[in-house]
């Protein structure tokens, strides 16, 4: 339980409320714990690149409508 902080500078990412099992091998969050937490850009359709909003570093992907609820997106 907590805050999921980016590894490389500190800045608050996610909350563990937002956190969910799935079958991917990494955290999967249905949302950022504020607007500004991260950056993104499409990547391909369905897929946004996201880094962290302050220092840049590599985040993964958020997958567009692949949350545990219809609508919802997975980080």
């Amino acid at each position: 339980p907590g805050i999921y902080v980016c590894a490389k500078c500190g800045h608050e990412l996610f909350s563990s409320r937002a956190k969910y099992e799935h079958s991917s091998p990494w955290p999967a969050f249905t949302e950022t714990l504020r607007g500004d937490s991260v950056a993104k850009r499409e990547e391909r359709p369905g897929a946004l690149k996201v880094t962290c909003g302050k220092c840049g570093n590599g985040l993964g992907h958020e997958f567009l409508n692949d949350g545990p609820r219809r609508g919802q997106s997975r980080f």
